[in-house]
Protein backbone atom coordinates (compact mmCIF):
# COMPACT_ATOMS: atom_id res chain seq x y z
CA UNK A 1 0.00 0.00 0.00
CA UNK A 2 1.23 3.51 -0.82
CA UNK A 3 0.63 6.25 1.73
CA UNK A 4 0.44 10.04 1.75
CA UNK A 5 3.59 11.83 2.93
CA UNK A 6 1.52 14.19 5.11
CA UNK A 7 -0.03 13.34 8.44
CA UNK A 8 -3.65 14.48 8.51
CA UNK A 9 -4.31 16.92 11.36
CA UNK A 10 -7.44 16.87 13.44
CA UNK A 11 -9.47 19.54 11.68
CA UNK A 12 -13.14 20.33 11.56
CA UNK A 13 -15.08 20.92 8.37
CA UNK A 14 -15.41 24.57 9.33
CA UNK A 15 -11.64 24.99 9.60
CA UNK A 16 -11.19 23.21 6.26
CA UNK A 17 -13.62 25.62 4.64
CA UNK A 18 -11.83 28.55 6.27
CA UNK A 19 -8.52 27.41 4.78
CA UNK A 20 -10.12 27.03 1.35
CA UNK A 21 -11.69 30.50 1.60
CA UNK A 22 -8.28 31.97 2.39
CA UNK A 23 -6.52 30.45 -0.60
CA UNK A 24 -9.23 29.97 -3.24
CA UNK A 25 -8.77 32.52 -6.03
CA UNK A 26 -11.95 33.62 -7.85
CA UNK A 27 -11.85 32.82 -11.56
CA UNK A 28 -13.15 35.06 -14.34
CA UNK A 29 -14.85 33.55 -17.40
CA UNK A 30 -12.71 30.97 -19.20
CA UNK A 31 -12.72 33.06 -22.40
CA UNK A 32 -11.19 36.13 -20.71
CA UNK A 33 -7.40 36.80 -20.88
CA UNK A 34 -7.34 37.17 -17.09
CA UNK A 35 -8.42 33.54 -16.68
CA UNK A 36 -5.52 32.06 -18.63
CA UNK A 37 -2.94 34.41 -17.09
CA UNK A 38 -3.57 32.88 -13.66
CA UNK A 39 -1.89 29.69 -14.86
CA UNK A 40 1.45 31.30 -15.72
CA UNK A 41 2.62 30.01 -12.33
CA UNK A 42 2.80 26.52 -13.86
CA UNK A 43 4.76 27.56 -16.95
CA UNK A 44 8.06 26.30 -15.53
CA UNK A 45 6.89 22.67 -15.60
CA UNK A 46 7.85 20.13 -18.22
CA UNK A 47 4.51 18.33 -18.04
CA UNK A 48 1.20 19.87 -16.96
CA UNK A 49 -1.58 17.33 -16.53
CA UNK A 50 -5.11 18.77 -16.55
CA UNK A 51 -7.93 16.53 -15.42
CA UNK A 52 -11.70 16.51 -15.52
CA UNK A 53 -14.30 15.06 -13.18
CA UNK A 54 -16.31 13.82 -16.18
CA UNK A 55 -15.81 13.23 -19.89
CA UNK A 56 -18.91 15.23 -20.79
CA UNK A 57 -18.70 18.65 -19.08
CA UNK A 58 -18.19 21.78 -21.17
CA UNK A 59 -16.55 23.91 -18.48
CA UNK A 60 -13.80 21.35 -17.99
CA UNK A 61 -13.01 21.34 -21.71
CA UNK A 62 -13.16 25.14 -22.03
CA UNK A 63 -10.90 25.68 -19.02
CA UNK A 64 -8.43 23.12 -20.33
CA UNK A 65 -8.46 24.77 -23.75
CA UNK A 66 -7.71 28.21 -22.30
CA UNK A 67 -4.93 26.97 -20.00
CA UNK A 68 -3.32 25.01 -22.81
CA UNK A 69 -3.40 27.95 -25.22
CA UNK A 70 -1.65 30.08 -22.61
CA UNK A 71 1.01 27.45 -21.93
CA UNK A 72 1.63 27.12 -25.66
CA UNK A 73 1.77 30.84 -26.43
CA UNK A 74 3.66 32.07 -23.39
CA UNK A 75 5.65 29.13 -22.07
CA UNK A 76 6.73 27.05 -25.06
CA UNK A 77 4.60 23.94 -24.60
CA UNK A 78 4.64 22.02 -27.87
CA UNK A 79 2.77 18.73 -27.25
CA UNK A 80 -0.89 18.19 -26.37
CA UNK A 81 -1.23 14.55 -25.30
CA UNK A 82 -4.77 13.28 -24.77
CA UNK A 83 -6.73 10.33 -23.43
CA UNK A 84 -7.57 9.38 -27.01
CA UNK A 85 -6.57 6.65 -29.44
CA UNK A 86 -3.38 7.28 -31.40
CA UNK A 87 -4.87 6.89 -34.93
CA UNK A 88 -7.87 9.13 -34.15
CA UNK A 89 -5.75 11.86 -32.59
CA UNK A 90 -3.41 11.60 -35.58
CA UNK A 91 -6.22 12.90 -37.79
CA UNK A 92 -6.44 16.04 -35.64
CA UNK A 93 -2.64 16.24 -35.62
CA UNK A 94 -2.52 16.21 -39.42
CA UNK A 95 -5.17 18.94 -39.49
CA UNK A 96 -3.38 21.22 -37.01
CA UNK A 97 0.20 20.63 -38.15
CA UNK A 98 0.07 19.70 -41.83
CA UNK A 99 -2.95 21.67 -42.98
CA UNK A 100 -5.08 18.71 -44.02
CA UNK A 101 -8.84 19.11 -44.26
CA UNK A 102 -10.84 19.01 -41.04
CA UNK A 103 -12.22 15.54 -41.75
CA UNK A 104 -11.47 14.29 -38.24
CA UNK A 105 -14.89 15.47 -37.01
CA UNK A 106 -16.61 12.88 -39.20
CA UNK A 107 -13.88 10.27 -39.79
CA UNK A 108 -12.27 9.93 -36.34
CA UNK A 109 -13.56 8.94 -32.92
CA UNK A 110 -16.20 6.56 -34.23
CA UNK A 111 -15.82 4.18 -31.31
CA UNK A 112 -17.99 4.68 -28.24
CA UNK A 113 -17.99 7.28 -26.68
CA UNK A 114 -17.93 9.57 -29.71
CA UNK A 115 -18.94 12.72 -27.79
CA UNK A 116 -15.79 12.61 -25.66
CA UNK A 117 -13.75 14.17 -28.49
CA UNK A 118 -16.25 14.81 -31.28
CA UNK A 119 -17.61 17.96 -29.66
CA UNK A 120 -17.69 21.71 -30.21
CA UNK A 121 -15.13 22.37 -27.47
CA UNK A 122 -12.50 20.10 -29.03
CA UNK A 123 -13.23 21.48 -32.51
CA UNK A 124 -12.69 25.05 -31.30
CA UNK A 125 -9.33 24.14 -29.81
CA UNK A 126 -8.28 22.27 -32.96
CA UNK A 127 -9.20 25.30 -35.11
CA UNK A 128 -7.21 27.60 -32.82
CA UNK A 129 -4.20 25.27 -32.89
CA UNK A 130 -4.35 25.11 -36.68
CA UNK A 131 -4.22 28.92 -36.86
CA UNK A 132 -1.42 29.06 -34.29
CA UNK A 133 0.67 26.51 -36.19
CA UNK A 134 0.07 28.20 -39.56
CA UNK A 135 2.26 31.07 -38.38
CA UNK A 136 5.22 28.83 -37.55
CA UNK A 137 7.79 26.68 -39.35
CA UNK A 138 6.82 23.01 -39.52
CA UNK A 139 9.48 21.99 -36.98
CA UNK A 140 8.04 24.38 -34.38
CA UNK A 141 4.39 23.40 -34.69
CA UNK A 142 2.49 22.04 -31.71
CA UNK A 143 1.48 18.36 -31.86
CA UNK A 144 -1.88 16.85 -30.91
CA UNK A 145 -1.42 13.21 -29.90
CA UNK A 146 -3.36 10.29 -28.43
CA UNK A 147 -2.08 8.20 -25.54
CA UNK A 148 -4.66 5.45 -25.25
CA UNK A 149 -4.56 1.74 -25.98
CA UNK A 150 -7.93 0.78 -27.45
CA UNK A 151 -7.21 1.10 -31.18
CA UNK A 152 -6.11 -2.44 -31.92
CA UNK A 153 -7.81 -2.70 -35.31
CA UNK A 154 -7.11 0.84 -36.50
CA UNK A 155 -3.46 0.72 -35.43
CA UNK A 156 -2.98 -2.66 -37.09
CA UNK A 157 -4.31 -1.24 -40.35
CA UNK A 158 -2.05 1.82 -40.06
CA UNK A 159 1.05 -0.40 -39.75
CA UNK A 160 0.06 -2.34 -42.86
CA UNK A 161 -0.64 0.88 -44.77
CA UNK A 162 2.79 2.25 -43.84
CA UNK A 163 4.63 -0.89 -44.89
CA UNK A 164 2.72 -1.00 -48.17
CA UNK A 165 4.14 2.44 -48.96
CA UNK A 166 7.75 2.03 -47.78
CA UNK A 167 8.51 -1.71 -47.97
CA UNK A 168 6.01 -3.75 -50.02
CA UNK A 169 8.00 -6.94 -49.45
CA UNK A 170 7.41 -6.63 -45.70
CA UNK A 171 3.65 -6.25 -46.01
CA UNK A 172 2.87 -9.91 -46.49
CA UNK A 173 4.94 -10.93 -43.48
CA UNK A 174 3.12 -8.34 -41.38
CA UNK A 175 -0.24 -9.36 -42.76
CA UNK A 176 0.48 -13.01 -41.94
CA UNK A 177 1.44 -12.16 -38.37
CA UNK A 178 -1.51 -9.87 -37.82
CA UNK A 179 -3.89 -12.46 -39.30
CA UNK A 180 -3.85 -13.99 -35.83
CA UNK A 181 -5.80 -10.93 -34.64
CA UNK A 182 -7.84 -9.94 -37.68
CA UNK A 183 -10.88 -12.10 -36.80
CA UNK A 184 -11.30 -9.95 -33.70
CA UNK A 185 -9.77 -6.61 -34.65
CA UNK A 186 -13.13 -4.81 -34.61
CA UNK A 187 -14.50 -6.74 -31.60
CA UNK A 188 -11.44 -7.22 -29.40
CA UNK A 189 -13.40 -8.36 -26.36
CA UNK A 190 -14.16 -11.53 -28.34
CA UNK A 191 -10.40 -12.08 -28.53
CA UNK A 192 -10.22 -11.70 -24.74
CA UNK A 193 -12.85 -14.42 -24.31
CA UNK A 194 -11.14 -16.56 -26.96
CA UNK A 195 -7.89 -16.61 -24.98
CA UNK A 196 -8.92 -16.19 -21.36
CA UNK A 197 -12.05 -18.35 -21.25
CA UNK A 198 -11.74 -20.75 -24.17
CA UNK A 199 -8.03 -21.29 -23.58
CA UNK A 200 -6.92 -20.69 -27.17
CA UNK A 201 -3.39 -19.59 -28.07
CA UNK A 202 -2.73 -15.86 -27.81
CA UNK A 203 -1.26 -13.63 -30.50
CA UNK A 204 1.34 -12.11 -28.18
CA UNK A 205 4.41 -13.62 -29.84
CA UNK A 206 3.53 -12.60 -33.40
CA UNK A 207 2.65 -8.97 -32.63
CA UNK A 208 5.88 -8.57 -30.66
CA UNK A 209 7.76 -10.16 -33.58
CA UNK A 210 6.18 -7.66 -35.97
CA UNK A 211 7.18 -4.70 -33.78
CA UNK A 212 10.72 -6.05 -33.57
CA UNK A 213 11.02 -6.39 -37.36
CA UNK A 214 9.84 -2.80 -37.74
CA UNK A 215 12.48 -1.64 -35.25
CA UNK A 216 15.17 -3.74 -36.95
CA UNK A 217 14.52 -1.78 -40.16
CA UNK A 218 14.57 1.57 -38.37
CA UNK A 219 17.59 3.04 -40.16
CA UNK A 220 16.27 2.15 -43.61
CA UNK A 221 12.74 3.37 -42.86
CA UNK A 222 13.92 6.62 -41.28
CA UNK A 223 15.46 7.59 -44.61
CA UNK A 224 11.94 7.67 -46.02
CA UNK A 225 10.63 10.04 -43.34
CA UNK A 226 11.17 10.23 -39.61
CA UNK A 227 7.65 11.35 -38.75
CA UNK A 228 6.06 8.58 -40.78
CA UNK A 229 8.25 5.97 -39.11
CA UNK A 230 7.49 7.35 -35.65
CA UNK A 231 3.77 7.11 -36.36
CA UNK A 232 4.10 3.53 -37.61
CA UNK A 233 6.24 2.51 -34.66
CA UNK A 234 3.74 3.95 -32.17
CA UNK A 235 0.90 2.13 -33.93
CA UNK A 236 2.85 -1.13 -33.78
CA UNK A 237 3.39 -0.57 -30.07
CA UNK A 238 -0.34 0.09 -29.63
CA UNK A 239 -1.06 -3.29 -31.25
CA UNK A 240 1.31 -4.98 -28.79
CA UNK A 241 -0.17 -3.15 -25.79
CA UNK A 242 -3.77 -3.60 -26.95
CA UNK A 243 -3.31 -7.33 -27.48
CA UNK A 244 -2.05 -7.64 -23.91
CA UNK A 245 -4.69 -5.27 -22.57
CA UNK A 246 -7.61 -7.21 -24.00
CA UNK A 247 -6.01 -10.47 -22.90
CA UNK A 248 -5.96 -9.20 -19.30
CA UNK A 249 -9.59 -8.04 -19.18
CA UNK A 250 -10.82 -11.27 -17.63
CA UNK A 251 -7.96 -11.42 -15.12
CA UNK A 252 -9.19 -8.36 -13.21
CA UNK A 253 -9.67 -4.63 -13.60
CA UNK A 254 -6.51 -3.70 -11.67
CA UNK A 255 -4.17 -5.42 -14.11
CA UNK A 256 -5.89 -4.00 -17.19
CA UNK A 257 -6.07 -0.50 -15.66
CA UNK A 258 -2.35 -0.54 -14.83
CA UNK A 259 -1.41 -1.81 -18.28
CA UNK A 260 -3.44 0.98 -19.89
CA UNK A 261 -1.92 3.76 -17.79
CA UNK A 262 1.59 2.36 -18.17
CA UNK A 263 1.09 2.47 -21.94
CA UNK A 264 -0.14 6.08 -21.76
CA UNK A 265 2.90 7.06 -19.69
CA UNK A 266 5.31 5.24 -22.01
CA UNK A 267 3.73 6.99 -25.00
CA UNK A 268 4.09 10.36 -23.28
CA UNK A 269 7.77 9.67 -22.62
CA UNK A 270 8.26 8.66 -26.26
CA UNK A 271 6.64 11.92 -27.40
CA UNK A 272 8.90 13.99 -25.17
CA UNK A 273 11.98 12.10 -26.36
CA UNK A 274 10.96 12.38 -30.01
CA UNK A 275 10.42 16.14 -29.70
CA UNK A 276 13.82 16.73 -28.14
CA UNK A 277 15.32 18.59 -25.20
CA UNK A 278 12.87 21.50 -25.39
CA UNK A 279 9.77 19.29 -25.30
CA UNK A 280 6.99 20.38 -22.95
CA UNK A 281 3.63 18.60 -22.81
CA UNK A 282 0.11 19.28 -21.64
CA UNK A 283 -1.81 16.08 -20.84
CA UNK A 284 -5.61 15.95 -21.04
CA UNK A 285 -7.27 13.05 -19.23
CA UNK A 286 -9.79 12.20 -16.55
CA UNK A 287 -9.01 13.12 -12.93
CA UNK A 288 -8.75 9.40 -12.19
CA UNK A 289 -5.80 9.19 -14.60
CA UNK A 290 -3.94 12.42 -13.91
CA UNK A 291 -4.42 12.72 -10.13
CA UNK A 292 -1.78 10.79 -8.20
CA UNK A 293 -3.36 7.36 -7.66
CA UNK A 294 -1.16 6.73 -4.61
CA UNK A 295 -3.34 9.23 -2.73
CA UNK A 296 -6.65 7.49 -3.52
CA UNK A 297 -8.49 4.28 -2.71
CA UNK A 298 -7.74 3.22 -6.28
CA UNK A 299 -4.03 3.29 -5.47
CA UNK A 300 -4.52 1.68 -2.09
CA UNK A 301 -6.13 -1.20 -3.97
CA UNK A 302 -3.10 -1.66 -6.22
CA UNK A 303 -3.80 0.62 -9.19
CA UNK A 304 -1.41 3.28 -10.45
CA UNK A 305 -1.92 5.90 -13.13
CA UNK A 306 -0.16 8.32 -15.43
CA UNK A 307 -0.28 11.07 -12.80
CA UNK A 308 1.56 8.98 -10.24
CA UNK A 309 4.10 7.83 -12.84
CA UNK A 310 4.72 11.43 -13.95
CA UNK A 311 5.15 12.62 -10.38
CA UNK A 312 7.69 9.86 -9.77
CA UNK A 313 9.55 10.48 -13.04
CA UNK A 314 9.51 14.28 -13.22
CA UNK A 315 9.10 15.47 -9.63
CA UNK A 316 8.18 19.16 -9.46
CA UNK A 317 8.48 19.38 -13.22
CA UNK A 318 5.08 17.63 -13.35
CA UNK A 319 2.02 19.63 -12.26
CA UNK A 320 -1.26 17.81 -11.59
CA UNK A 321 -4.42 19.93 -11.86
CA UNK A 322 -7.86 18.50 -11.11
CA UNK A 323 -11.34 19.86 -11.86
CA UNK A 324 -14.50 19.52 -9.75
CA UNK A 325 -18.15 20.55 -9.94
CA UNK A 326 -21.18 20.38 -7.67
CA UNK A 327 -24.14 20.05 -10.01
CA UNK A 328 -25.46 20.73 -13.50
CA UNK A 329 -25.64 18.57 -16.61
CA UNK A 330 -23.30 16.06 -18.24
CA UNK A 331 -23.15 14.14 -21.49
CA UNK A 332 -22.97 10.45 -20.59
CA UNK A 333 -24.55 7.07 -21.25
CA UNK A 334 -26.51 4.73 -18.99
CA UNK A 335 -24.38 1.73 -19.98
CA UNK A 336 -21.45 0.89 -22.22
CA UNK A 337 -22.21 1.22 -25.95
CA UNK A 338 -25.57 2.90 -25.32
CA UNK A 339 -26.60 6.31 -26.73
CA UNK A 340 -25.38 9.56 -25.22
CA UNK A 341 -27.85 11.40 -23.02
CA UNK A 342 -27.81 14.81 -21.37
CA UNK A 343 -28.17 13.86 -17.72
CA UNK A 344 -28.61 15.99 -14.58
CA UNK A 345 -25.67 15.84 -12.17
CA UNK A 346 -26.75 15.46 -8.57
CA UNK A 347 -25.48 17.94 -5.97
CA UNK A 348 -22.36 16.59 -4.27
CA UNK A 349 -22.59 14.50 -1.11
CA UNK A 350 -22.16 16.21 2.24
CA UNK A 351 -19.11 14.06 3.05
CA UNK A 352 -17.27 14.91 -0.20
CA UNK A 353 -14.46 17.27 -1.13
CA UNK A 354 -16.85 18.87 -3.61
CA UNK A 355 -19.18 19.95 -0.80
CA UNK A 356 -16.34 21.75 0.97
CA UNK A 357 -15.51 23.73 -2.17
CA UNK A 358 -19.21 24.56 -2.53
CA UNK A 359 -19.20 26.02 0.99
CA UNK A 360 -16.46 28.45 -0.04
CA UNK A 361 -19.24 30.37 -1.76
CA UNK A 362 -17.52 31.14 -5.07
CA UNK A 363 -18.93 29.98 -8.41
CA UNK A 364 -15.47 29.33 -9.91
CA UNK A 365 -12.07 29.19 -8.21
CA UNK A 366 -8.46 28.11 -8.56
CA UNK A 367 -6.94 26.66 -5.39
CA UNK A 368 -3.21 26.05 -5.57
CA UNK A 369 -1.18 24.29 -2.87
CA UNK A 370 1.94 23.53 -4.92
CA UNK A 371 3.87 26.48 -3.50
CA UNK A 372 5.93 25.69 -0.39
CA UNK A 373 4.44 28.72 1.39
CA UNK A 374 1.04 26.99 1.41
CA UNK A 375 1.92 24.12 3.71
CA UNK A 376 -0.95 25.11 6.01
CA UNK A 377 -3.41 24.48 3.19
CA UNK A 378 -1.76 21.20 2.23
CA UNK A 379 -1.99 19.99 5.80
CA UNK A 380 -5.66 20.93 5.93
CA UNK A 381 -6.28 18.89 2.76
CA UNK A 382 -4.29 15.86 3.87
CA UNK A 383 -7.11 13.75 5.31
CA UNK A 384 -9.28 11.35 3.25
CA UNK A 385 -12.72 12.36 1.96
CA UNK A 386 -14.98 11.20 -0.80
CA UNK A 387 -14.44 12.47 -4.35
CA UNK A 388 -16.73 12.03 -7.36
CA UNK A 389 -15.73 10.69 -10.76
CA UNK A 390 -18.13 10.50 -13.69
CA UNK A 391 -16.79 8.71 -16.75
CA UNK A 392 -18.59 8.05 -20.01
CA UNK A 393 -21.25 6.29 -17.93
CA UNK A 394 -23.24 8.06 -15.22
CA UNK A 395 -25.66 6.28 -12.90
CA UNK A 396 -27.08 8.86 -10.49
CA UNK A 397 -29.26 6.36 -8.64
CA UNK A 398 -26.23 4.34 -7.51
CA UNK A 399 -23.90 7.32 -7.31
CA UNK A 400 -22.23 6.48 -3.97
CA UNK A 401 -21.22 3.00 -5.14
CA UNK A 402 -20.66 3.85 -8.80
CA UNK A 403 -18.93 7.22 -8.74
CA UNK A 404 -17.32 8.05 -5.38
CA UNK A 405 -13.97 7.02 -3.98
CA UNK A 406 -11.69 8.11 -1.14
CA UNK A 407 -8.92 10.61 -1.88
CA UNK A 408 -6.33 12.68 -0.01
CA UNK A 409 -6.53 15.87 -2.01
CA UNK A 410 -3.20 17.37 -0.92
CA UNK A 411 -1.30 14.47 -2.46
CA UNK A 412 -3.63 13.71 -5.36
CA UNK A 413 -3.29 17.11 -7.09
CA UNK A 414 -1.15 20.25 -6.95
CA UNK A 415 -4.10 22.54 -7.69
CA UNK A 416 -7.81 22.35 -8.33
CA UNK A 417 -10.31 24.17 -10.53
CA UNK A 418 -13.82 24.49 -9.12
CA UNK A 419 -16.98 25.19 -11.11
CA UNK A 420 -20.12 25.25 -8.99
CA UNK A 421 -22.56 24.57 -11.82
CA UNK A 422 -21.73 23.05 -15.18
CA UNK A 423 -23.32 22.12 -18.49
CA UNK A 424 -22.82 19.29 -20.97
CA UNK A 425 -20.43 19.36 -23.91
CA UNK A 426 -21.96 20.07 -27.33
CA UNK A 427 -21.56 17.06 -29.67
CA UNK A 428 -20.89 17.63 -33.35
CA UNK A 429 -21.58 15.45 -36.39
CA UNK A 430 -23.07 12.00 -35.90
CA UNK A 431 -23.22 10.57 -32.42
CA UNK A 432 -23.96 6.99 -33.52
CA UNK A 433 -20.86 5.10 -32.34
CA UNK A 434 -19.57 1.91 -33.83
CA UNK A 435 -20.25 -1.10 -31.63
CA UNK A 436 -17.13 -1.90 -29.63
CA UNK A 437 -18.05 -4.88 -27.45
CA UNK A 438 -15.64 -3.76 -24.71
CA UNK A 439 -16.60 -4.96 -21.23
CA UNK A 440 -17.07 -2.21 -18.68
CA UNK A 441 -14.13 -2.97 -16.43
CA UNK A 442 -12.99 0.44 -15.24
CA UNK A 443 -14.04 2.29 -12.12
CA UNK A 444 -16.93 4.66 -12.85
CA UNK A 445 -17.25 3.32 -16.41
CA UNK A 446 -14.28 5.58 -17.23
Amino acid sequence: MRYSRLRAPDVTEDSLVSSLKRYAEPLPATDSPEFAALFDRFGDARVVLIGEASHGTSEFYCARNAITRRLIEQHGFNIVATEADWPDAAKIDRYVRLGEAASWATEAFKRFPTWMWRNRETAEFADWLRQHNDQRPEAERVEFRGLDVYSLGASLEEVLRYLHEVDPKAVERARERYSCLTPWQHEPARYARHVAIEGERSCEAVVVEQLQELLDQRLEYLQQGGERFFDAERNARVVVAAEEYYRTLYRGSTESWNLRDRHMFDTLKALLSHRGEHAKAVVWAHNSHIGNAAATSMGWGGEFNIGELCRTAFGREAVLIGQFTDRGEVAAADNWDEPMRIKPVRPARDDSWEKLFLRVGQSATLTDWRDSTRRELRLALSGPRLERAIGVIYRPHTERQSHYFQAILAEQFDALLWFEQTRAVEPIASQQPEHTDIPETYPFGE
